[in-house]
C-alpha cells in the first residue's frame, strides 16, 4: 500500500526548502511592510514597530543564520486582557515585533500550500476572502430563497487545540522539519501575564 502521508507530502513542490524561502528577501521585505502597516503594541521585550528596522539591521544575519540551523527561540507572548462591552474579558495575545515578523514571512509561506485544501466557504484570514464576501455571500443566499445563516465560531481554539495532532496535520503538507520545528516552539513559547510566564505545551 503506497504511503499516504508522502502522496499528500508531493501535492507542494519544493517543500522541504521551506525554510530557505522563509528567509528569502523578497519574502522577508512583504511581511515587513505588513508588520509595518499593522502597527500594534510592543510585546514583552517592549520594542516598538517604530524600532524593527534598526534592530533588523543591526541583528538580521545572526538571526537568518539562527531559523536556517533551526535554533532560533521566539520570546513568550505578551497577554492582556481586555473588557468587552456587553461584559467578560478578552484575552489578547501580544508577540514581539520580530516575532510577528518572522510569523508573516512563515504565513506567506505556508499559504499556498493550506489555502487551496480550504472550504470555498471560509471566509476568515485567506487571501482574497473577508467578513464583507461572507456578508455577501449571504445575502446572495437570502436571494435564492435561503432563510438561515449560521454564524459558528470555535471557542478558544488555541488555547485548547491538540499540539500534537495539530502538528501530526501540517507534518502531511510540509516536509521541512526546520520548518514545523520553528511552529512547534511558537505553539510552546508561553505567554507572560503580569510579570509571570506561563509556559504552554
Amino acid at each position: 500500500m503506497p504511503n499516504s502521508t508522502l502522496e499528500r507530502r508531493n501535492d507542494t513542490p519544493n517543500e522541504v526548502q521551506l525554510i530557505e524561502r522563509l528567509v528569502e528577501r523578497k519574502n522577508l521585505m512583504k511581511a515587513y511592510s505588513r508588520v509595518m502597516r499593522n502597527k500594534g503594541a510592543a510585546g514583552i521585550d517592549k520594542m516598538p514597530v517604530s524600532e524593527l528596522k534598526p534592530y533588523l539591521q543591526k541583528n538580521w544575519q545572526g538571526i537568518k543564520r539562527e531559523l536556517l540551523d533551526g535554533n532560533y527561540y521566539p520570546k513568550p507572548v505578551k497577554r492582556i486582557d481586555i473588557p468587552k462591552p456587553g461584559g467578560g474579558i478578552r484575552q489578547l495575545g501580544i508577540p514581539t515585533v520580530l516575532d510577528r515578523l518572522i510569523q508573516q514571512a512563515l504565513h506567506q509561506v505556508m499559504s499556498p500550500i493550506f489555502d487551496p485544501y480550504f472550504s470555498e466557504s471560509s471566509y476568515g484570514f485567506r487571501p482574497r476572502k473577508s467578513a464583507h464576501g461572507a456578508i455577501k455571500q449571504a445575502k446572495k443566499f437570502q436571494l435564492e430563497g435561503k432563510r438561515w445563516v449560521v454564524d459558528m465560531d470555535l471557542a478558544n481554539f488555541f488555547d485548547e487545540v491538540n499540539h500534537d495532532i495539530l502538528m501530526s496535520r501540517v507534518a502531511r503538507k510540509v516536509g521541512d522539519k526546520k520548518v514545523l520545528l520553528l511552529i512547534r516552539r511558537y505553539l510552546n513559547t508561553g505567554i507572560m501575564f503580569s510579570g509571570i510566564i506561563k509556559h504552554t505545551s
